[in-house]
């Protein structure tokens, strides 16, 4: 897909994506999206870097995952579109959540307990920055737990936080045995899931 982008310099160029990528035949799709490189293009007058969002889909068999990723741009249309048919594949909105998402499915953990756990920092945060917008990311898992990374409390920094290996299996048991419940599912709107639907429940309204 080829469209054409204006510079701030107001030069027009050229830019080129594809709207359908396969993970499992390029690898490398993985490492641009979290190095922030993936559809990112500079500028061939001012050598300005242009990361612009539309909406693709990623497919990625061996991880069993099939999903679209819509610009953040389009979330209210998202929110206030009524379709009723049942969506053939997950959402995800942004680019910020997409490079969330697959760093959680790279891991092997479940999307669900992942966006209760960043709910269980958000209420905290709240309650220390009731006038803040933080927003938590997960980073990774390791022997010492689940790490995330709060933005939003300090201007320029980032705040990062663990939770423990053990509450991540104990929410994952719970979950299982009570994927309805009143904690899990506010957190998926259609066939978006996301603690942006708990957080940012004025969209919705």
């Amino acid at each position: 897909m080829r469209i054409n982008i204006k510079c701030l310099c107001g030069v027009n160029f050229q830019f080129e994506y594809e709207k359908e990528i396969d993970i499992d035949q390029k690898n490398e799709y993985l490492d641009e999206i979290f190095n922030g490189t993936f559809m990112c293009k500079a500028c061939p007058a001012c050598g300005k870097k242009h990361k612009p969002e539309f909406k693709i889909i990623i497919n990625w068999k061996s991880k069993n995952l099939k999903m679209e990723v819509l610009p953040e741009t389009e979330r209210v249309g998202f929110y206030k579109d009524n379709k009723k048919d049942k969506p053939l594949y997950e959402t995800i909105i942004g680019f910020p959540e997409m490079a969330d998402r697959l760093a959680v499915i790279k891991d092997d953990l479940e999307p669900v307990v992942i966006e209760t756990l960043k709910s269980f920092l958000l209420i905290k945060a709240a309650e220390n920055y009731p006038d803040m917008e933080i927003n938590a990311w997960y980073h990774s898992k390791g022997q010492q737990g689940i790490e995330f990374h709060l933005d939003g409390i300090r201007q320029g920094e980032t705040a990062v936080m663990r939770i423990p290996n053990e509450l991540y299996d104990k929410t994952l048991n719970d979950y299982k045995s009570r994927p309805k419940n009143e904690m899990y599912a506010p957190l998926r709107v259609r066939s978006y899931l996301s603690v942006q639907n708990v957080f940012r429940s004025d969209i919705l309204k």
